[in-house]
């Protein structure tokens, strides 16, 4: 007998050893995941039940039957094993991100992962997570695989899967309501705990994006503000304008120097005539929601995916008003924004100071900037889209010489590197986007020839480890402030404000003002003098602050 041959037969004889049926096998892999993938949610629990172990055995139980009564469904012969390999290695792969990086799994984490690029999601795929998986998911699964299924009668077969479904409800039920008063409380005050369950929270959350997604395939985009004109400041213009919007990436006031942090991250701005908004919040806590959201009509409490993808944003109003409007990307793509206007990306360019390896660093910008500001003779807005301080590599983010904070983690494995490494590299990122923001500026300040501006505004913040949270995209209704409270700065050349008649004064007694995504649309509105009925003056933070030849000129 060869070696292949008793392989085959020492496996045979193993399978017939681990003989049993679809239901003890999906009861058997439920307890697998629960203890072995859960490590996040037993903390939370243990931390709840703190002192009341009776009451926190009995809410296990009831999780433990009501995931038992969704999966007995799946239980059947011919089912079973493709789904709890899915759900195997589901967990392993969910349950790595939650308990390494603090990260829920969610409708938005869902629909941020959906519209990623493979050179961001590389970056993810570590040596430790390539081991847990291999340990949590692809070892048990393979298991699940030669586990031989025992013999059942037809009857028996189509029966119990359903039996077993009504029976595992009413035990969850029961246990439920053995002290409901105390567990709705938990379920309604903590919600992060429901939501660090594996597989359920990812598997819910999927459910709540492929719902999204379906109400939205047949919507036709309404158009918004096509009443928009130009104001007076267009009727006589000595020189062209260009106004560059800079949608940050990953930027969190904390880290901002000119905030009042203690690291000197911002050397540069601080030296120039630029107005710092120190109180400025996101509309959500990841690209996919905070970039479109931030340059639509709505607010955040307004703001839905739907909304979001079946109406026009704000620069489309700007085009319809008849000024020049582009998109440049150095991120995974304008998330729908730049649809109806000329788009550029940068990503794929092969300019060996700033690409490496299917990324660019926002280096990339600077010399195409310069030719396109060389060239403008209209009215222009740009917008640059950075890829600014995105995690977890936040080392590519930056050239070496902007290596100023060490020593730094350079690596995406956080748990190879001290808090303080993390930070720095972190920091680092910060030091290299106050560069390039700077450099912008210097730049838009040469061009006597041009009316200029910039406005930058992070899509949102991050987490650097407080409370375990490493990354972002924590649900809004438990994110820290650290991935909400994002930085914004505004620098105006002097013809800009000569132009369009702005007290700098009066936009500068607003630095400390509470503002957020909310504010965007409509100050670029009145900001740029442009005159629409979408405008709303309560949230442009420049409505009061046009000097009174141009309220007059408006009028």
């Amino acid at each position: 007998m060869t070696r292949l041959e008793q392989f085959r037969t020492r496996l045979n004889q193993l399978r017939g050893a681990i003989a049993l049926s679809p239901l003890m096998l999906t009861v058997l892999t439920i307890a697998f995941v629960l203890v072995a993938d859960n490590g996040t949610f037993w903390s939370i629990g243990t931390q709840i039940f703190s002192g009341h172990l009776l009451s926190f055995a009995g809410y296990m139980l009831a999780v433990f039957f009501l995931t038992l009564a969704l999966f007995s469904l799946f239980a059947f012969p011919w089912t079973v094993k493709p789904f709890l390999i899915f759900i195997v290695l589901l967990s392993a792969v969910t349950s790595y991100y939650v308990d390494a990086l603090g990260v829920i799994i969610d409708r938005d984490m869902i629909q941020n992962v959906m519209v990623t690029t493979m050179a961001e999601s590389r970056h993810l795929i570590t040596v430790g997570f390539a081991a847990h998986v291999l340990i949590y998911g692809v070892l048990p699964a393979l298991v699940v695989a030669c586990v031989q299924l025992e013999p059942r009668g037809p009857v028996r077969t189509a029966v119990m899967p359903v039996l077993t479904c009504v029976v595992s409800l009413a035990l969850a039920a029961g246990l439920m309501m053995a002290d409901l008063k105390s567990y709705a409380s938990i379920l309604r005050e903590r919600k992060d705990f429901m939501s660090s369950y594996q597989p359920g929270a990812p598997l819910v959350g999927a459910i709540r994006y492929a719902r999204m997604v379906s109400r939205s395939t047949k919507i036709d985009v309404a158009s918004i503000g096509t009443d928009a004109h130009k104001g007076p400041a267009y009727d006589h213009p000595a020189k062209p304008m260009l106004t560059i919007v800079v949608a940050g990436e990953t930027a969190r006031a904390q880290n901002f120097s000119l905030n009042g942090y203690g690291v000197d991250t911002n050397p540069e701005l601080e030296k120039l005539p630029i107005i710092n908004f120190t109180n400025a919040h996101s509309c959500g806590t990841a690209t996919a929601v905070s970039l479109p959201c931030m340059f639509s009509k709505y607010t955040r409490d307004d703001y839905s995916y739907e909304k979001g993808i079946s109406t026009e944003n704000v620069l489309d109003v700007l085009a319809h008003a008849g000024l020049n409007v582009a998109w440049w990307d150095n991120n995974t793509g304008d998330k729908g924004n730049a649809r109806r206007i000329d788009m550029r990306s940068f990503t794929n360019e092969q300019d060996p100071r700033f690409c490496d390896a299917g990324e660019c660093i926002d280096g990339v910008f600077l010399d195409a900037l310069k030719a396109y500001a060389d060239s403008i003779t209209e009215d222009t807005v740009l917008v640059l889209h950075q890829m600014g301080s995105h995690g977890p590599t936040y080392y590519l983010r930056y050239p070496p010489e902007f290596a100023r904070f060490a020593p730094a983690c350079n690596t995406a494995e956080f748990k190879s590197c001290t808090p303080e490494e993390i930070t720095n590299a972190y920091d680092n990122t910060i030091a290299y986007t106050d560069h390039i923001l700077a450099q912008t500026i210097n730049l838009l300040n040469a061009h006597d020839r041009l009316a200029t501006s910039l406005i930058y505004m992070s899509d949102h913040g991050e987490s650097l480890g407080e409370s375990g949270l490493y990354l972002h995209g924590s649900p809004y209704f438990m994110a820290p402030e650290q991935q909400t409270h994002v930085p914004m700065v505004l620098w105006m050349s002097d013809a800009y404000k000569d132009r369009f008649g702005i007290d700098e004064t009066c936009v500068a007694d607003q630095k400390d003002k509470l503002l957020s995504h909310d504010n965007l649309f409509h100050s670029l509105l009145g900001m740029l003098d442009i005159q629409t009925a979408e405008h709303k003056p309560d949230l442009d933070i420049f409505a009061g602050c046009k000097l009174k030849t141009q309220v007059a000129a408006n009028e």
